[in-house]
């Protein structure tokens, strides 16, 4: 919105000085060279006004620019961080998981162990 307000503000100065020059032009009481000279003058101030506006412009926008990148890389950050802690939770889960698992199948393996032996013992009762 900012950016189409200064473009309205400029056409509108840029419109001013055009008709202000056109009548200074038409109801001069002075020479000609007087004439110039002030049209001279005129655009010379209306160039500085555009100058110094699109040098405003330039650097609210450059401003603008700094702080939206600013911003994106807090942003990425916050989620690269956010999501490297989410990964670091599900691998300790995972490892845990894994580690009860390895538990079971020891105690699974002991037990078959365990069976094997009472059977091997039985047949030789037997």
């Amino acid at each position: 919105m900012a950016s189409n307000n200064t473009g309205q503000t400029l056409l509108a100065l840029l419109t001013g000085a055009a008709i202000g020059a056109g009548i200074g032009i038409l109801y001069a009481p002075e020479k000609g060279s007087k004439t110039r000279n002030k049209l001279n003058k005129e655009a010379k101030k209306t160039q500085k006004k555009l100058n110094k506006q699109f040098k405003e412009t330039s650097k609210n926008l450059s401003d603008k620019a700094q702080k939206a990148r600013y911003s994106f890389d807090q942003k990425l950050n916050d989620t690269l961080s956010t999501a490297s802690h989410k990964a670091d939770d599900i691998l300790v889960a995972m490892e845990e998981k894994l580690e009860a698992l390895r538990k079971q199948n020891a105690k699974l393996q002991a037990d078959s162990t365990l069976d094997e032996a009472k059977a091997t013992a039985k047949k030789v009762v037997s």
